[in-house]
């Protein structure tokens, strides 16, 4: 065969058949301009990153999207071959971001027109491309039912060119990419809260301002030689940053970081294949899902990796990846992102980097919030008690049981509290000693000190000895102890008797908040 032929259905895999969500055009689109404003700075063409800009707009009403960095644009000359041709990129793999050269083509699977435009410095042509992505599905749809064409064939009928005089000044460079008539199925691509949180995320962004550990982590990126990737993107004139912060809620309450630990992952040449950081905080519990920040997201040259849960199985349990804020930075260039960019090519790489984040995820990061629930587990019960026996010195103070034997009960159970309690110090006792110099162990101590001087504050007993002691022993208790029907001054002897056995019967069907609800309203009637 002097020709091999690539059928149109690859053009559905390429577009439709590529991403699950359709919200990845962006991460292509943007990825593509940070090489090129890259490029830009090492033409001389920017001055720095910094300077470059990435920005998206959004008409929701128009059905539009648009765009568009001022990098380094396309010369007029190397437009058609650099945006017609398919997975024939010239760049390399290791040095810039994207480098299959089949990105470009996501837009077709979302509008029904995709419109690439552009001009480089010192030309005086705007380079127009149109692709009839609606025709292209039409193709598609003929090719199924047996009317044959090839992928060259299809994507010559839906591509048009055109070249404008600009009038504008010669110094201009840009590239823009414009989604027109975006699909119906696709509104969330107009979402600007939507996109806004996929680029929070997702994009190679700044922490933002309020984030307090930012510097720690640049601080600890400067002293491993790593430069984490930044760029200035703006959605609808919005800067987009990540979206981290020091306060989340968990299934057992509020938390928060107040720390930050780093691992830094390097082959046996002593060269830095990946490295992560996470907040420290006191695990109370798994992070709730509305929380957009949870999970240790994977991340390469500062562009996320698969979802938040790409790293999720190598935890043993599941749960394990939900107790943790954070990113993992891949470094090494043999760790190559997968076409759909939701994980890593197979090679011997990937499995060194799956062995040694499994192990590290074992060894530390599933000790820490395994203890830590041991830890504010051990602190529930101490408060268990210190609230029983409050609420029995309390009663006993206002005549709030019913006879001598409930007061009996009463005492069992805060004797029985006061049990537990020794036992979760005791537990705690052993937390701390246990609370070594290894990498667990030194941010269970931390930890441990964080929850230990927040209860001081709040005036909570760090230990079960700090809980006031209560009198326990049930045979003390006199057979003259003040009943609470001596209240129901209303109400003579025989009547209170009666009340007070039909409350004991209640007691026995219904919970301790409607017993005293009806005990209050008895008291309200008869007092």
């Amino acid at each position: 065969m002097d020709e091999y032929i690539f059928g149109a259905n690859i053009l559905e895999n390429l577009t439709t058949g590529m991403y699950k969500d359709s919200k990845v055009c962006y991460r292509e689109y943007i990825q593509n301009a940070c090489d090129q404003i890259d490029k830009a700075v090492t033409l001389g063409i920017l001055p720095s990153r910094k300077a470059g800009q990435i920005k998206i707009w959004l008409d929701k009403d128009k059905r539009r999207i648009s765009i568009e960095d001022n990098a380094t644009g396309i010369p007029q000359a190397d437009f058609e071959s650099t945006l017609a041709n398919i997975a024939d990129s010239n760049k390399r793999m290791g040095e810039d971001k994207g480098f299959r050269g089949i990105g470009r083509l996501c837009g077709l699977a979302y509008c029904r027109k995709l419109v690439f435009s552009t001009t480089a410095k010192g030309e005086d042509t705007i380079s127009i491309m149109r692709c009839d992505a609606q025709k292209m599905r039409d193709y598609l749809a003929k090719s199924v039912a047996g009317e044959k064409y090839t992928a060259g064939e299809v994507l010559k009928g839906i591509y048009t060119f055109e070249y404008k005089k600009k009038k504008s000044v010669k110094s201009e460079h840009w590239f823009n990419v414009e989604l027109i008539d975006v699909n119906d199925e696709n509104t969330d691509l107009l979402d600007f809260d939507e996109v806004k949180e996929y680029l929070a995320f997702t994009a190679p962004v700044p922490y933002i301002n309020i984030f307090s550990y930012q510097t720690e982590i640049y601080k600890h990126a400067e002293t491993i030689g790593y430069i984490i990737d930044e760029y200035n993107i703006k959605l609808d004139g919005e800067d987009v940053f990540k979206k981290y912060s020091t306060h989340f809620k968990t299934s057992k309450g509020d938390d928060d970081v107040f720390d930050v630990e780093f691992k830094d992952f390097y082959d046996k040449n002593g060269e830095l294949c990946f490295w992560l950081w996470f907040g420290v905080s006191t695990f109370k519990a798994v992070i709730n899902k509305e929380c957009v920040m949870r999970g240790l997201r994977l991340r390469q040259e500062n562009i996320q990796i698969g979802n938040e849960d790409a790293l999720q199985k190598l935890f043993k349990e599941d749960r394990g990846q939900h107790y943790f804020i954070g990113e993992l930075f891949a470094v090494t260039p043999e760790l190559i992102p997968n076409s759909q960019r939701d994980y890593f090519n197979e090679n011997p790489m990937r499995v060194w980097f799956e062995d040694e984040v499994r192990k590290y995820f074992k060894d530390v990061l599933s000790r820490i919030y395994r203890d830590a629930s041991s830890t504010n587990s051990s602190f529930r019960v101490i408060d268990d008690y210190r609230k029983k026996a409050e609420e029995y010195q309390k009663k006993l103070k206002t005549n709030d049981y019913i006879n001598p034997e409930d007061v009996s009960k009463a005492q069992e159970a805060v004797e029985s509290a006061k049990k537990r309690a020794d036992e979760a110090q005791a537990k705690l006792e052993r937390l701390k000693q246990s609370s070594d110099k290894s990498e667990a162990g030194d941010v269970l101590s931390r930890m441990i000190q964080r929850i230990e001087k927040k209860r001081k504050e709040e005036d909570k007993p760090v230990s079960s000895a700090d809980v006031k002691p209560v009198h326990t022993d049930p045979k003390a208790v006199s057979k003259k102890q003040p009943r609470w029907t001596d209240r129901l001054s209303r109400c003579n002897k025989k009547e209170r008797i009666l009340i007070e056995k039909i409350i004991v019967i209640i007691k026995r069907f219904t919970d301790e908040e409607t017993v005293e609800l009806i005990k209050k309203n008895i008291e309200e009637e008869f007092k």
